[in-house]
């Protein structure tokens, strides 16, 4: 938003606030209608909150033309924070890591082929392990392994997947939330940056009123004093709300960009809160969608499967190997007597676990108490989700009904405001009551502003156990 006072300036502004006014792009007002003492203010039409600050051209060097701003809303800086996210693309990885795991453990149930090709020479007459002085083998071999932990292995690494993707999820959850802080924490301090800048023109404005005033016999040197005091803070106020804006630009363009950037503007939708659902909708949102809960069902899967594949390796397995090809004295289908070189064989394999030294009980107790610690940590997710959604229910319905109460008593300061200036006008009410009904409009909509960003920030904080809605 982009304020403008309609005023003369005031010759007799103190130095030093001028100055600091003047450093800090603030214009001078225009001459204000005789016998009017609030200032005339035209609103310029709302625009998107700008984040860029194009350079100063060198002296007598033409203008450059800057870059148009790269304007973005709520849902395009998600997106692009997504994009850029560390801590996201590391949830994506995990997700892809687990989906080759499974794809791992389910090859191990089907049957392996490989081929083998090989040739030995052994020195004439000392054949030790060959069959003679030349050997050429060239075989196929399909083996298949038959244990009890196979299956669960897989079932293992779906649950892995389930497990990835809902951390996925809740990293996707959580970041949305800190770009809806970031984002409507900046389009709130450009609110609060106009605020800054109206209340300054309105310093200057019953500045120079006082003035008048006192040169009319009307009102005492000290009415001057205090408005000069005024201006002066106000001239602080806008400096501090500056710096929070740049603060709050460069905290979200971090999250955007990979190379940083600050040509950038948001567009502010703080005018248009979504209404807070009903709160059994929510409930049921949470139910259903919630990755928290899909996270740690998903542990106790694997926990399971753990107990299983643990308790496989006390049990016999079996393997069965079928192999085809040659083994002969040369490389040929047929032998010098005509016969084939081609033969096959089939080995059958029984391996029974005796004695480990109690290597592989210790691993199963090892997965029964991972089980456990699984059934404990679901539990305990349980109820901790349960009070989330209240409190976070509560928390977002507190600041959504709040912002009907602050916006009354925005309107209120302002009407409290142009009466006492019409009072002060006329005699009626002293310089410091002035004073401090412009610092409770100011504090009012400063309040206002901080209450929509309550509002969304809440809003978003729910939606991390319920999805969006």
């Amino acid at each position: 938003m982009r304020f403008e006072a309609r005023f003369k300036p005031a010759p007799w502004l103190i130095a030093g606030g001028l100055a600091c006014a003047s450093a800090l792009g603030v214009q001078a007002p225009a001459q204000a209608p005789a016998g009017t003492l609030a200032p005339q203010l035209t609103l310029a039409p709302a625009s998107p909150v700008s984040v860029g600050s194009p350079s100063k051209p060198a002296a007598g060097a033409p203008a450059p033309s800057a870059p148009a701003a790269l304007v973005l809303t709520l849902t395009q800086a998600a997106q692009r924070a997504r994009a850029n996210s560390v801590a996201f693309q590391a949830a994506v990885t995990a997700v892809g890591t687990a989906q080759d795991v499974h794809t791992q453990a389910r090859a191990a149930l089907f049957p392996a082929l490989s081929n083998q090709d090989a040739y030995y020479f052994t020195q004439d007459n000392v054949y030790v392990a060959n069959d003679g002085p030349h050997e050429f083998v060239t075989w196929g071999d399909v083996r298949e392994t038959l244990d009890w932990g196979s299956r669960a292995a897989v079932r293992q690494a779906r649950a892995g997947v389930a497990l990835a993707q809902a951390q996925q999820d809740i990293a996707s959850r959580g970041l949305f939330a800190t770009v809806v802080q970031d984002y409507f924490t900046l389009a709130s301090a450009g609110r609060k940056l106009a605020t800054a800048r109206q209340a300054l023109a309105d310093a200057q404005q019953y500045l120079k009123d006082s003035e008048a005033l006192e040169n009319a016999g009307q009102a005492a040197h000290a009415d001057v004093i205090q408005a000069q005091l005024q201006v002066s803070q106000r001239v602080s106020g806008l400096a501090q709300a500056q710096q929070a804006q740049e603060d709050a630009r460069l905290g979200l363009a971090v999250l955007l960009f990979p190379t940083f950037n600050q040509n950038f503007s948001v567009v502010d939708t703080l005018d248009q809160p979504p209404p807070l659902p009903p709160e059994p909708q929510v409930l049921a949102s949470a139910g259903l969608t919630n990755p928290i809960m899909s996270s740690a069902k998903s542990a106790l899967v694997q926990a399971k499967e753990g107990v299983t594949i643990a308790h496989a390796a006390l049990l016999p397995s079996a393997s069965l190997s079928y192999t085809y090809g040659i083994d002969a004295h040369e490389y040929a289908l047929f032998n010098q007597y005509h016969r084939s070189n081609l033969g096959s064989a089939v080995t059958g394999t029984l391996s029974i676990p005796l004695f480990d030294w109690g290597a592989n009980r210790a691993k199963l107790h090892m997965a029964q108490l991972a089980e456990k610690q699984s059934e404990r940590a679901l539990s305990s997710t349980q109820r901790q989700l349960q009070a989330s959604l209240i409190a976070g229910y509560d928390q977002a319905r507190t600041a959504y009904n709040n912002l009907a109460q602050l916006a009354n008593s925005r309107d209120l300061a302002a009407e409290s405001l142009r009466l006492v200036a019409l009072r002060y006008r006329d005699g009626e009410a002293t310089i410091l009551e002035l004073v401090s009904a412009q610092d409770a409009l100011v504090l009012a909509r400063d309040a206002y502003d901080n209450g929509q960003v309550d509002y969304r920030v809440a809003l978003a904080n729910l939606q991390t156990l319920t999805g969006t809605y």
